[in-house]
């Protein structure tokens, strides 16, 4: 019988031949030890993200169940269900808009090449330290008009939050104060926000307003961590990805040098084929019948994201990287209410970042017995990655 562990790190290394066999013989998996259920296929992933009274975002996403005590003050939106859910996230569009979100592509396009060009010239660096987890925390810290003094700690305060050492299943010590300091930090930048004004999304966030109500500090602080933690370390990862990828399957790269406009596709592939966020955690409002067995009221399941987006039944060759593929179905980036909110964020540094890195890195290699990977059980990518390439040969 097939044995699926998120807390085992091995798993993370390759997840894909456990997904495919839970698939096939357990797509509702039972862990009683743990105490979780798993579901793999895709129609079964999809419903729990559409059935919002099945299936409760309350105690969060993760499965470290210290989490639960009080998801809101981390994870925001992403630890409520509807009704609240929809009046807060309307709350949050007000401020986060698409247009927000389109003005700043000369931004990301001019801050990529800044991080790519300090590389370029040595011919190899760290491709995660230097440029794939530099750009989306300063492009974060942009929106909220955080000083670039602060955008290192910050980030190395995000990867506390989500590192888990082998053998861990609950917030280590350094999680929980790592948490502690970005939350004061966040409160405190809200406080010299609203003494001292800039346009910032923290005071769009502040005065933003829905039939005569607005967020409060608190609410604000947890959104402005969610983003520090989802905007910051997914998209890094998605942009390492797809590097790796590529890599593994030349004719990506043969593709995107012929056609750079195919390189959205590659973020799209990428998020596929290998999502940063492959598993999503709910629980059972009532007991819920899945197949062939009934999953009791009150239980954690988790959403196997990196599972539902390699089922041949949606996603025909599913382990064949293919830019030509329709990825409509792709559950990337979640499904219904919960959709993520900074998708268009995400895709847009990604293509960008991309794009960045051809033509910065040209015969880019991976030194693959450097590569060392992320140990959490949501996020799967890669802590460092170095890299060489023809130094020297940027364009102007």
């Amino acid at each position: 019988m097939v044995r699926f562990d998120p807390y085992d790190y091995d798993f993370h290394e390759d997840p894909y031949p456990t997904y495919a066999r839970l698939r096939d013989e357990a797509p509702v998996y039972h862990d009683e030890t743990l105490g979780f259920w798993a579901l793999s296929k895709h129609a079964d992933v999809l419903a729990g993200f559409k059935d919002t009274e099945a299936y409760s975002n309350r105690s969060g996403v993760s499965l470290d169940q210290s989490v639960a005590v009080d998801p809101e003050a981390t994870m925001f939106i992403l630890g409520m269900d509807p009704p609240k859910h929809a009046k807060y996230r309307a709350l949050v569009s007000r401020a986060f808009t698409g247009r927000r979100v389109e003005l700043l592509a000369p931004r990301i396009r001019e801050i990529a090449r800044v991080h790519a060009a300090r590389a370029a010239e040595r011919g190899a660096c760290d491709y995660i330290h230097d440029f794939a987890g530099k750009l989306p925390m300063d492009v974060i810290s942009e929106l909220l008009g955080v000083p670039e003094s602060d955008r290192d700690e910050l980030r190395a305060w995000a990867d506390l939050v989500l590192h888990r050492e082998e053998g861990e299943k609950g917030l280590p010590k350094g999680a929980i104060e790592a948490s502690a300091k970005l939350l004061q930090y966040f409160a405190q930048l809200v406080d010299e926000r609203r003494a001292r004004p800039h346009d910032t999304l923290v005071e769009a966030l502040l005065a933003a307003e829905v039939d005569g109500e607005r967020l409060t500090d608190r609410n604000v602080i947890s959104f402005l961590f969610l983003m520090i933690i989802a905007g910051n370390e997914t998209t890094t990862k998605l942009l390492a990805n797809a590097v790796y990828w590529a890599s593994r399957f030349p004719h990506v790269k043969d593709e995107v040098a012929a056609d750079p406009r195919r390189i959205p596709l590659w973020v799209e592939e990428t998020l596929r084929f290998d999502n940063s966020s492959q598993i999503l955690g709910r629980v059972t409002t009532r007991d819920v019948a899945v197949r062939d067995r009934v999953i009791p009221k009150g239980e954690r399941v988790l959403l196997l994201v990196g599972a539902a987006n390699r089922d041949p039944d949606v996603f025909p060759d599913p382990d064949r990287f293919d830019l030509s593929r329709d990825t409509s179905e792709s559950l990337a980036f979640g499904k219904g209410v919960h959709f993520c909110l900074g998708a268009r964020l995400a895709r847009l540094e990604g293509a960008i970042g991309l794009e960045t890195t051809l033509e910065f890195f040209p015969g880019l290699e991976i030194d693959t017995a450097g590569l060392e990977r992320v140990h959490s059980t949501n996020v799967r990518g890669f802590a460092s990655m170095p890299v060489r390439f023809d130094g020297g040969t940027r364009r102007a």
